[in-house]
């Protein structure tokens, strides 16, 4: 007895086909979801990648930059994608213009070569 209630509460529901609703409505909450991803996902990260790439194009000598290892330094030459930073005491690397994370704004400052040995003669 109990057994066929369950069964009939189971069954299709009168009048017509279950699957002849709307189609919009049942694709709406992915739709929204997909809006919803797109707005706080998709196009700030979109927006920081453009800017990234613009900074990578705009790079010049004297900028002080910090690479993707956390390396400091001052761009000493700019040689097509490779670039020779000074990263203090004379010492200068070569780092491919693809690891530079960004400006340095609060790094350690960076002292130009010529100024090292200028104070080393007096």
């Amino acid at each position: 007895m109990f057994f066929d209630s369950v069964a009939f509460a189971m069954g299709a529901a009168p009048g017509g086909d279950a699957a002849a609703g709307n189609p919009i409505g049942a694709f709406l909450p992915l739709i929204l979801m997909f809006a919803i991803f797109y707005f706080l996902l998709i196009r700030p990260q979109q927006k920081k990648a453009k800017q990234h790439k613009e900074l990578l194009a705009n790079l010049k000598k004297g900028d002080s930059i910090i690479t993707g290892g956390g390396i400091y330094g001052r761009i000493f030459a700019v040689n097509g994608d490779v670039l020779t930073i000074d990263v203090g005491s004379g010492v200068e690397i070569k780092v491919n213009r693809a690891f530079v994370s960004g400006l340095a704004d609060g790094g350690p400052k960076i002292e130009p070569k010529g100024k090292d040995k200028a104070k080393e003669s007096e």
